[in-house]
């Protein structure tokens, strides 16, 4: 159950949204037993993003929330994907391109409460 928010301080168009959307899916393939089955995603553009002192550049700021994987495994090939995908799409250099992993221990989906102690 992975959710991954998007931030970008450039426009985004919707054939580019449905690009990020279908080459993410395909990337958070790369986290052990996740799917773009199970993935929530939430663009958000034309943020005001600074980074060093700046913001003429193209940013990008993504939070990917992972339910179940505390050995963070796939986490580096994930960063390389989205950096690859954010270059091809929107031009904006791996440089300009953060992701923050956040360890999800409890989620409720379809609902239902789910717990990983119920897994461990």
């Amino acid at each position: 159950m992975p959710f991954i928010k998007v931030k970008v301080s450039c426009p985004v168009s919707g054939e580019q949204e449905r690009e990020l959307k279908s080459r993410l899916g395909k990337a958070i393939e790369l986290v052990p037993g996740k799917s773009e089955e199970y993935l929530l995603l939430e663009f958000e553009d034309q943020c005001r993003l600074w980074l060093r002192g700046e913001n003429s550049a193209p940013i990008s700021y993504i939070e990917a929330a992972v339910f179940g994987n505390e050995s963070h495994a796939g986490y580096p090939a994930f960063t390389a994907a989205a950096a690859e995908i954010f270059q091809d799409v929107l031009a904006i250099p791996p440089e300009n391109l953060y992701v923050k992993y956040e360890d999800i221990l409890a989620w409720g989906a379809g609902g239902q409460y789910i717990d990983r102690k119920m897994f461990g």
